[in-house]
Formats: structure tokens, sequence, C-alpha cells
């Protein structure tokens, strides 16, 4: 038996601070070597933080990850453990994104990224150059290039993120040239549902691949990108380890590479595969000798065997509900994404919310309410600022449910009136029109620009960190003020849809019985700034307009193809109706990118965020010929 004990790490960095997250590297190293670890992997770009985006392109961003990751490799000679770590370093003027292998005080190699995402939310291609098959560099006197690294417990094939999401990545020609044990460092955001989707593509490479993957994922959030950790070991397709998600530190897991091997010549298909590569010209990859450079403890190692004490019968059980999972785990990535904004700007000292009354302020309070409890648990509420502005039209039932949340939560609340506020602007405008008539939609912009302008006013007063509390449904049609409700210094739930908002707060109240969200619940969705608001009666029922969204900006159809779309989704709704819904949204939606572009740095959940900058680029000025039907 070779067996080996891996440590996987999550760890929370911050782009730029290469110290402080070297720092926290050498903490879970040190533990790991504690723990009798043999080899321990950290996330993609872990000295610098991810993602860097055009940052990589100052060479001294670049120049000052070396020294760190030198005194990673000082600080850490004494322990008998390898590790493998980000690091970007630049060759010949190209940038490279790099797994770095350091044990015994030495870095003793640099893998570069060969696959680089340009897509969704990744910029890579624009900053790094790729690694190729074959390449044999130097850097520093290091090797650096396709190499894998053999150790007294057998052979190690680093990677890098993107390469395993790819058939044609380095593992298939690593595993043929006798890697037994792929180490996978990444950076992988946060989506929803992508966990399961990583869980079946580790186990799938791990099977195809007749390997060992180890896989370290970030955690925390830089800008908008909330990366949730986690991470395996899958061992020849059969899962080994998943850690936990939504926080730093690191798991551990036995396996021995013994097996690994033994499946291989159990594998007809693989051997027979290999051959072929061999047949067909495929060059081996090099391996660098690293025996010399560390001899790891691992005699005392226990063989792994299943927790459940049984190899035939299945262990316990302990899956989470479809809802509970999809609820936590979006509460999860949007308090981490609130957190660690509010932590590493440096520039805030509570969190501001207007808060109306309705759904969308209540989430989000809620969700700040929920770091809030992690960061002062003893008292939670201080952390907060709650301000209800009521208009002419706001109701006393909103007045009550807005009280009674932030009783429940412990949060202080002020009544500001914005009337008299309202009565001037009004004026003020309709004397700047002269003659022509102060329109509805004005006054309700009014209105939310005044909320807007005192929350900014109370923002640099106070180092208060203005939370923008719009969802994405509402936004994508400009059901929204610029200056006003648009406005805030983070959009917490502007790529939550409305349907998933409400499913939330169903969530909520029957989770955690605040009457807070019970009374909220019961009004109909509308932002009062008119008499009797409805927002489903002025826009469109919330399923159909989600059910748009999706089908126009994440399928890409045309207005012709929506409704056949929509016709077998909601039978029940007149075909008529139906088709008026998709006009009056594709309207909208192309009159609103404008409004939508102008919004504040939005955290983002999933692969149909509605963000210009990161997600869904589109042209403000287009024109909508080409939408109507040939």
């Amino acid at each position: 038996m070779r067996l080996v004990k891996i440590g996987i790490a999550s760890v929370n960095t911050t782009v730029g601070a290469f110290q402080a997250n070297t720092d926290r590297v050498l903490d879970l190293a040190r533990k790991m070597a504690a723990e009798d670890v043999t080899l321990g992997v950290f996330p993609e770009q872990v000295i610098a933080g991810y993602p860097a985006e055009d940052l990589v392109q100052w060479q001294g961003f670049i120049d000052h990850q070396w020294p760190e990751l030198e005194r990673f490799a000082r600080e850490t000679a004494a322990l008998p453990l390898v590790s493998i770590l980000g690091v970007g370093v630049a060759l010949q003027g190209v940038r490279l994104n790099c797994a770095a292998v350091v044990a015994g005080g030495k870095v003793l190699g640099l893998v570069p990224k060969e696959k680089l995402p340009t897509y969704n939310v990744f910029y890579e291609g624009r900053t790094f150059g790729h690694g190729q098959p074959g390449m044999a560099e130097e850097h520093r006197g290091v090797p650096l290039g396709d190499y894998m690294f053999q150790f007294d417990f057998g052979t190690v094939a680093p990677e890098v993120c993107e390469d395993i999401w790819s058939a044609d990545g380095p593992m298939r020609r690593r595993a043929y040239s006798g890697g037994e044990l792929v180490v996978n460092l990444s950076a992988s955001p946060f989506r929803l549902g992508f966990w399961e989707t990583r869980r079946e593509l580790i186990a799938t490479r791990a099977s195809d691949h007749q390997v060992t993957i180890a896989y370290a994922n970030a955690v925390g959030s830089n800008d908008g990108l909330i990366f949730d950790g986690g991470g395996f070991i899958n061992q020849n397709g059969r899962p080994v380890l998943e850690t936990p998600r939504f926080q730093q530190g690191f798991t551990t897991a036995v396996v021995d590479l013994d097996r690994t091997l033994r499946l291989r010549t159990e594998n007809t298909t693989w051997r027979v595969d290999k051959e072929s590569w061999v047949s067909a010209g495929g060059k081996k990859v090099p391996v660098v000798d690293c025996t010399q450079a560390v001899k790891t403890r691992r005699e005392k190692l226990p063989y792994p065997v299943p927790a459940h004490r049984s190899f035939f019968l299945p262990a316990p059980d302990t899956r989470r509900t479809a809802r509970v999972a999809l609820c936590e785990d979006i509460l999860d990535a949007l308090s981490l994404g609130v957190g660690d904004y509010f932590e590493k700007t440096r520039a805030f000292k509570l969190f501001g919310i207007a808060l109306s009354g309705g759904r969308d302020s209540l989430l989000t309070l809620l969700i700040a309410h929920r770091y809030a409890k992690r960061a002062r648990p003893d008292n939670p509420g201080s952390l907060i600022q709650a301000f209800y502005m009521p208009s002419p039209y706001s109701s006393q039932q909103t007045r009550d449910a807005a009280e009674t949340i932030a009783r429940e939560l412990g949060v202080p609340f002020q009544v500001v009136s914005i009337e008299e506020a309202f009565e001037r602007e009004k004026a003020a405008a309709q004397q700047m029109l002269g003659t022509a008539k102060l329109t509805p939609i004005t006054e309700q912009n009014i209105q939310a620009r005044i909320r807007a302008q005192r929350m900014w006013n109370w923002s640099n007063s106070c180092g208060g960190l203005f939370l923008q509390t719009g969802n994405m449904s509402e936004k994508s049609v400009g059901y929204t003020t610029i200056g006003g409700d648009l406005m805030g210094a983070l959009a917490v739930i502007a790529n939550v849809p409305k349907t998933v908002v409400m499913y939330l707060l169903d969530y909520l109240q029957e989770t955690t019985g605040y009457e807070g969200i019970r009374k909220v619940l019961a009004k109909p969705a509308g932002p009062e700034l008119a008499h009797d608001q409805v927002g489903e009666e002025e826009l469109m029922p919330f399923p159909i307009l989600d059910a748009c969204f999706y089908l126009h900006a994440g399928e890409k159809l045309t207005p012709s193809e929506m409704r056949t779309a929509l016709t077998a989704m909601f039978p029940e709704v007149d075909a008529e109706r139906l088709g008026g819904y998709v006009d009056r949204f594709v309207r909208l939606f192309q009159q609103s990118i404008y409004k939508w572009v102008q919004a504040p740095l939005s955290l983002h959940i999933g692969n149909l965020d509605l963000d210009r900058e990161r997600a869904l680029q589109l042209p403000v000025v287009t024109g909508s010929a080409w939408l109507r039907d040939a």
C-alpha cells in the first residue's frame, strides 16, 4: 500500500493582499503538517487573490508574488509536506497562471494553466498566456512547463482550474505518462446548481483517466464574484471526500495510490486507449525527480475505510432537500458576498438599507443580518441601520411590516418622511417644465430619487455601506429609477429573479417564524409610488416575466420562439395574452439596457446574471428589426 494523506484547503483571499494571503496559506499548511498531511492542495492564484483582472498587466503586481512564494517555501522548509499553490509569473513578456510545487524549502516546479476561460464572468485570455503541451522553460532557476513531479509517495500531475473542464485538457497525456495523482487548483465561482456539476465532472475525469483527483477551490468574494470553496478527492471515479463550502479551512482524507494503479491494470479500455495514444505518437510528459526534496511521514496513516464501516452498504443519507439546498446556498452565497465586500474594502462601518416594507428590501435586510450574525453574534443589529421614508402613497401596512422586522432583528429603525421634499421637488420640476405637464411617472421617480439622495447623504457622513435592494426581474424591464432605487454601493439581489425572491422569503418565514416577513408577504408586491400600485398588474405575472427573461436573455430565443415556449409552459393563459406579454417584455428589455448598465456592482449567483461588465454584454444602442419574424 502507498497511503497518502491529502489536505484540501479553501482560502479566502483579497486581490493584491500578497502578504496576508500567504500568511493564510502558511497557517493552513502548518496545521496540515501537524495532522500528518502528505500533500497540501491550495486554490488557484492564492497568493495574488482572484480575479486580479487587468492588475495582471502591472509588472509590479506580478513581481510581488514571487517573494511571497519563496517566503512560503522557507517557512515550510522543516515540514514533511508537499504543497501545491497558485501563483502568477511573468515569462518573456507573457503572464502565466501557474501551479507552484513547493517542498523542502524550495520551489520545485511551475505548471502553467493551458485552458484560459474567456466566457461568462471570465476574461483570462485578455491577460494571461496559455501553457502548452511539451512546454519546457525555466523561471528563476525553476522548471516551468508541462511537467509532473515524482515524490516518495507517487507521481503528481498539477493543473489549474479550467484545465479539468476540457476533454482535451492536459490530464489525458499526463495520465498516459504515468501521472497518478492529479492536483487541480481552482477559483471557480459559485453558480446555482454548479456544485453537483463539479462533482460529476471530477468523477467523470477520474474515471476516464484512471487517476486520483484532488481538487481545491477558493472561498470568499472579491468584487461581485462569490467563491463557495469546497473541494473533492475522487479516486478512479469513486468519491472519497467532499469538503465544506462557504468557509475557510481544510479537510483531509487518506487514499491508497496503489489502488489507482491496480484499477488501471483491470481497466482494459484505459489500457487500449493508452496504447493507441502511444502508437499515434503521443509524447510522454517529463517527470521532475523530487524524491530527495522532502521525506514524507506516512507510516502512521490509517487505511481509508468507510466511516460507516461497510464496503457494501450505503452510507447514511445526509443530503438536504432540493428546497433547503437551493435556499441555503443562495443565502450563504449572498451573505458571504455582502460580508466580504464590507470587510475587504475597509471603507465602511455599518450597513444602511432603505426599508420599504416590501419584499426586495426585506430580503436584502435578512441577507445583511445573516452576515452580521457571524460577524457580531452578540449584537448583529448594531451593524445595520434601517430607514423607512414614507411618501403620500406609503401605507400603514408596509410601515408596520418594516418596523416589525427591524424590531425582531434588533436593527435600529428610523422613520424619515419625504412628503415635504416630494412637494418641493414637484414644484421645482414643474417650474423647469413651464407649460408642459409633470407626468405621473416623473412623480414616482421623484420619490425614489429623494430616498436615494438621503441614503447617500447618510452614507457619506457615517461611513455606511448603502445596499441597493432591486431584483433582477424588475431591473431587466426597467421597472426601476435611475438615481433612485437603482442606486447604491452594492446591489445585493440584483441577480435574483423576483420569483426566487418570493421563494426565499417563504422559506425564511417557515424557518424563522418572523412576523415581519408574514406581514410583508400579506400585501401584493408593489412600489407604493402611486395609489394602489401592484407590480404584476403594471408589468405581468412574475412567473411569466421570469420565464420571458430566461428564454430571451438565457436561451437567446426570438419573440416568436418565446411565444411557442410560453404556450407550452403556461397552457392556462390565453395565447394572445401571452403574446402580448412577450412583446411587452422584449420592448421593455431592449429599451432598458441603458438603465441597468448604470447599476452598481452586483453579486453574481448564476450564469444568467444581468451585468454588462461580467455576464450579459449587450450594446446599449441597437436596432430591433432583427427581433421581428423573418
